[in-house]
């Protein structure tokens, strides 16, 4: 059985290549977006299984990218983690807040990262 799509929308090109080789190696197919009108097009046409979000994007961000995923009944209902470097204290509550289903902090923990992925995919890598 082929492994859960997911969607990583990131515009860091090095971040990009780790996800990419992390998630193929894994078992997963992947989807790429850098922008986030991109990751909306995408998530659209496809409905991944999962959705990683950078949150800053250029463009429109993250948060409002979900937003307007969550206002569509294509996309509404699918996972969307928040992928972001913003790991302060409120951080990650204020992401859950406007609606991700979980949250990455960058850099990655290898070990923890996958976790997550199968956790939010329901072990379909």
């Amino acid at each position: 059985m082929a492994g859960a799509q997911i969607l990583v929308v990131e515009d860091n090109e090095k971040n990009m290549k780790l996800f990419r080789d992390v998630l193929t190696a894994s078992g997963y197919r992947m989807l790429e977006a850098t922008t986030g009108e991109a990751a909306l097009a995408l998530t659209i046409e496809h409905v991944p299984d999962l959705v990683l979000m950078d949150v800053q994007l250029p463009g429109i961000d993250g948060v409002e990218a979900l937003a307007q995923l969550r206002t569509d009944t294509r996309t509404a209902q699918t996972r969307v983690l928040a992928l972001t470097a913003q790991a302060m204290h409120g951080d990650r509550e204020r992401f859950l807040a406007a609606g991700f289903d979980g949250y990455i902090s960058k850099p990655i923990n290898l070990v923890d990262f996958l976790a997550t992925v199968e956790e939010h995919c329901g072990g379909r890598g």
